[in-house]
């Protein structure tokens, strides 16, 4: 295999393509993508998901989740969620959990409006998710920026998770250097090319511990704007790295491959 044919779109909402989603798979393929982790919001969104990664076995990884930028769900809703998750991965199911997280926009939207937000069942549902992820060996994809990551690193560490994605990472060095330590990884979205926010993290994280992604179908600016998001972009993930690094851009995609293979696989 070509390092043209190993780039990974670590995080996309395949399911929220709706009819698009199986040609999307088809023209990423093509295009040189070697595998997409779909991630989920809920059940409905899981089982949207499950049938995505049935249809594309070698091709789709699935992951399964609830995300934390919505009301939480009842308790029944939650543990319906959970017994779903352990009878696929009783049945040997190889899948990931995920987008899972804290509800960090959700939390400042609040805070501006004067509102209270109750973090406390987010951080016990997120322990729930490291927990669950841990037990089972499976990797999980979280939605932890700012702040939030280094509530993540805690429970990771708390219960022993030995593969995490800290997906579209917006961290300060000292949880940068936690995740580090982890052996846990970070992600990078096509803004690396143009989100001054963004750019200097190329800098920072080790290239032993990135990965690319889309987060499609979430819309992009810059050389982006007006246009769909496509598991391929990841190619210019790559090569912004590469820039970022002084690295050959074979090297670089090769090692994000590697990298996405140790955390998923």
């Amino acid at each position: 295999m070509t390092s043209a044919g190993m780039v990974w779109d670590t995080h996309v909402h395949l399911e929220r393509y709706g009819e698009r989603a199986p040609s999307l798979v088809g023209e990423s393929v093509s295009a040189g993508v070697g595998r997409l982790v779909a991630v989920s919001m809920d059940l409905a969104s899981s089982e949207r998901t499950a049938a995505l990664a049935a249809s594309f076995p070698g091709v789709v990884l699935p992951a399964y989740g609830f995300h934390p930028e919505q009301p939480l769900p009842d308790a029944a809703a939650l543990e319906a969620l959970f017994a779903w998750m352990e009878a696929r991965a009783e049945r040997g199911e190889r899948f990931a959990v995920g987008e899972v997280g804290l509800p960090y926009y959700s939390r400042q939207e609040a805070a501006e409006a004067g509102r209270a937000f109750d973090e406390a069942p987010y951080l016990a549902l997120l322990d729930r998710f490291v927990a669950f992820a841990a037990r089972r060996g499976l990797p999980i994809a979280l939605h932890a920026v700012y702040e939030d990551a280094g509530k993540a690193c805690d429970a990771l560490e708390r219960h022993g998770a030995a593969r995490a994605h800290f997906h579209w990472f917006k961290g300060d060095d000292e949880t940068l250097a936690r995740i580090v330590r982890g052996g846990w990884y970070v992600s990078f979205t096509p803004d690396c090319l143009y989100d001054p926010e963004t750019r200097p993290l190329l800098a920072r994280v080790p290239l032993e511990r990135m990965l690319a992604e889309t987060d499609g179908p979430w819309p992009f600016e810059g050389p982006y704007a007006g246009r769909e998001t496509h598991p391929a972009m990841t190619a210019d993930v790559a090569r912004a790295i590469a820039a970022a690094k002084g690295l050959p851009e074979d090297t670089v995609v090769e090692t994000l491959a590697r990298n996405a293979r140790r955390c998923y696989e």
